[in-house]
This record gives C-alpha cells, sequence and structure tokens, in this order.
C-alpha cells in the first residue's frame, strides 16, 4: 500500500465518521416522538443515552477485534449494524422498547464498532501529524448533525418521523459501508518517508508500546478515563436537549432551532480539529484546563441568555469544547500508551462516553422535568466543570515503574495487528 493511500484511508474515516456523528441530531426527534407517541422527555432522551452507552461497550470490543482480524471487518460490521438499527427504528410506532432495542441497543454496537475504527487506522497512518490527525479521524462525527439536523426536520415535517428513521437508516448503511472499504493498516514498521520523531516528540511519547493490560496497570488510564468523562458529561448534555432548549430561552420555532442544531454542530466538529491541534502546541494537558476553564464561565452564564444568534454562538463554543475531548484523548492515549494497541486501549477508555451519555443527559432531562427550567442544572454543569480543572493538572505520563515489569518493544506479548 503506497503512503499517499494514507490521505484516501483519512477522507473515508471522516465520510464513515459523519454518517455514524449523525447520532448527534436526535434532539429533532425528541418533540416530534413525545408529542405523537405521548412519551415523556425522559423516555425519548434514554433512546440517546443507550445508543452512546452502548458505543461505549461496543468500541472496547470493536478495538479487541480490530487487533485480531482487523479494521475492515470491524468497520463493515459497524457500518451495517448501525443503518440497521436506524432503519428498524421505523417500526417502534408506539412501541417504545422497540425504539430502545433498535436505534438504541443495534445502532449503538454499530457506533461503537464503526467508531474506533478510523481512530485506531489513521493514527497508525500518520505518527508524524498525531494530534491533528487524530481530531481529523472524529472530526466527521462533530459534523454529522450539521446535515443530519436539518434533512431530518424536513422529512419529519413531510412524510412523518417513522418514515424519517427508515430513509435516514439506508443512507447511513450505503455511507458507512462503502466507507469501510478504505480501512486498512499499515505494514508493521511503517513510517512516512523521510520521517523522524523530534527530541520534544521522544520525550512525549512511551518508551513502549503497552498492553491493555499493562495500561491498566497505571493510574494514569484511570485519569484520562476521568478527563474524558467530565468532558463528555457537560457537552452530551446540552446535545441531548438542543432543540428545545433553543425553543424554551430563546422563543425560536422547531425549524428555526433545527437550523441552530446545525449550525451550533459545526462547533463539535472543528473543536475536534482545533483543540487536537492546539493540543500538539501547548500538551494535551493544558488543553484540558482551558477546555474546563471556558466551560465553567459559559455554562454558568448560559441560562441567561435570550437572543438566538448569542445563544447559537455560545453553544457552538460549548460544542468545540466537547469534541475537542475527543479529538485530543486519542493522541493523549497514543502519547501514553503507545499507538500499537491504542484500538482496545482507547476502545476501553470510551466507557466513559456511555457513562457520561448516563448521566449528564438524564441529569439535564430530570431536572428540567423538576424544576421547570434548564437553570438549575447548567450552573451545576459549570460548577463541576471549575473543580474538574484539577484533574489535568495533576496527570503525568506514566512511568516504569507504574507497571509491573514492563515489556520492551520486542516482546510486547500482544496479538499481532492484522494488515
Amino acid at each position: 500500500m503506497k503512503t499517499l493511500n494514507r490521505w484516501f484511508i483519512a477522507v473515508a474515516g471522516v465520510f464513515m465518521q459523519m454518517a455514524l456523528g449523525a447520532v448527534y441530531a436526535w434532539s429533532v426527534f425528541r418533540v416530534p416522538l413525545a408529542k405523537q407517541f405521548g412519551w415523556s422527555i425522559s423516555e425519548v432522551t434514554l433512546t440517546f443515552t443507550i445508543s452512546i452507552f452502548v458505543l461505549g461497550i461496543a468500541a472496547f470490543f470493536g478495538g479487541l477485534w480490530l487487533n485480531r482480524r482487523g479494521p475492515l471487518i470491524v468497520a463493515v460490521t459497524g457500518g451495517a449494524l448501525y443503518g440497521l438499527g436506524v432503519f428498524l427504528a421505523s417500526f417502534s410506532a408506539y412501541k417504545l422498547w422497540w425504539l430502545y432495542l433498535s436505534y438504541g441497543v443495534i445502532g449503538g454496537i454499530g457506533l461503537g464498532f464503526g467508531y474506533i475504527v478510523p481512530v485506531a487506522v489513521l493514527v497508525k497512518w500518520f505518527p508524524d501529524r498525531r494530534g491533528l490527525i487524530t481530531g481529523i479521524a472524529v472530526g466527521g462525527f462533530g459534523a454529522g448533525a450539521l446535515i443530519t439536523a436539518p434533512v431530518a426536520t424536513h422529512l419529519i415535517q413531510s412524510v412523518g418521523v417513522m418514515h424519517t428513521f427508515a430513509y435516514l437508516g439506508i443512507a447511513y448503511l450505503v455511507v458507512t459501508v462503502v466507507s469501510a472499504l478504505f480501512m486498512h493498516n499499515p505494514p508493521d514498521g511503517w513510517k512516512p518517508e523521510g520521517w523522524t520523531p523530534t527530541r520534544t516528540e521522544v520525550s512525549q511519547r512511551a518508551a513502549h508500546d503497552y498492553t491493555l493490560s499493562e495500561a491498566l496497570k497505571t493510574w494514569q488510564w484511570y485519569a484520562l478515563w476521568l478527563l474524558l468523562f467530565l468532558n463528555t458529561c457537560a457537552g452530551i448534555s446540552i446535545i441531548s436537549q438542543e432543540a428545545p432548549i433553543f425553543q424554551e430561552l430563546t422563543a425560536v420555532t422547531a425549524v428555526a432551532a433545527a437550523s441552530m442544531v446545525g449550525i451550533a454542530s459545526i462547533g463539535n466538529a472543528v473543536g475536534r480539529v482545533f483543540w487536537a491541534w492546539v493540543s500538539d502546541l501547548i500538551t494535551r494537558r493544558a488543553t484540558f484546563v482551558v477546555m474546563f476553564v471556558l466551560q465553567a464561565i459559559l455554562f454558568w452564564f448560559y441560562p441567561g441568555i435570550a437572543t438566538a444568534s448569542l445563544m447559537t454562538f455560545i453553544t457552538f463554543i460549548i460544542l468545540m469544547c466537547y469534541g475537542g475531548g475527543f479529538g485530543t484523548m486519542p493522541a493523549f492515549t497514543a502519547d501514553y500508551f503507545g499507538s500499537k494497541n491504542v484500538g482496545p486501549i482507547y476502545g476501553l477508555m470510551l466507557t466513559a462516553w456511555g457513562c457520561a451519555s448516563a448521566f449528564g443527559p438524564l441529569l439535564i432531562a430530570h431536572m428540567r422535568e423538576v424544576d421547570g427550567s434548564y437553570r438549575a442544572a447548567l450552573h451545576i454543569i459549570a460548577g463541576v466543570m471549575a473543580v474538574s480543572t484539577i484533574v489535568p493538572i495533576m496527570v503525568s505520563p506514566p512511568k516504569p515503574h507504574d507497571v509491573n515489569k514492563p515489556r520492551d518493544m520486542g516482546n510486547t506479548g500482544t496479538i499481532a495487528t492484522a494488515k
């Protein structure tokens, strides 16, 4: 496989992630589903929560499978399951359990399998641009709602919410499976022609490729998990309720709110690339400190915003920080534990995403139902972000003594990555 092919793989990875990232447009389904079938806010929101929770678990198993059989089969399976899950949701009228099973469980498994592949593959193809490429690898996921939110809203108004699931499911299936065909690992020991790591890059990266069991023996793995969990809790709370929040605080129509969701979702995508690039310049740790402080300030003032333009801008910045966590963390993980086994190591770390989806969205939905407004929940998130800044300040690279009898690169005991 020629070096230039890595750019085709990168483009395919972005398209695949855009189709998968359409899950972030879930908030446009909340009101139509609640009105048509009489379901509560929390019941509809739980669909999104299940989907992301299952994603976090499936990403781990997808990473293990990827190490054993290669990325192609995992990517194709993930794309097929995701498209199938969304399509089957079209049969969930008045059957909430079926919506949970189809969109939540089946679609979530597909999301997890599909999501981990471009991350694990591109970090191997681009050792010279590790931070930037991992941002690009997941940037498409953040941009998924940009296209899906307005398209889904138009379809819901034209053909109804059930038929919308059917049409979108077919579209997702085609895009993800075709993109998956480009997912291949580079040959063992491959590196870009003429590239050698700088002294700074060497000092910031692991001395050997950790296995999953070795990584789990370090406290740094759990610190990175906590970083991802905290950052995800904040942003995913907003994402799960975007359209209703916009309508409630700024009194815009459902169509206008959907457009705002689409515009704000650009921040999710931009943040994944921007903050990943910044992390190459100021370190991953400093990047998380900046993102946490910024979110603490924005969430505190969020409930008082009453104009649509300002609300869209502030949400854009918040989602930049949310996306920044996903753009930066794969490089953070590869720096600390090596790139060879980043699939299972980062895949297991994505359980933080699933746990955050089970906490953040349900918290904000519950507090909205109890208090009648989003103010209290948003202020709580602001406080959590302020306290969270201590975590990136404390984290540091793992040392040889952090692992019991670490093995050298020539004897890692890992399963060889399939090509």
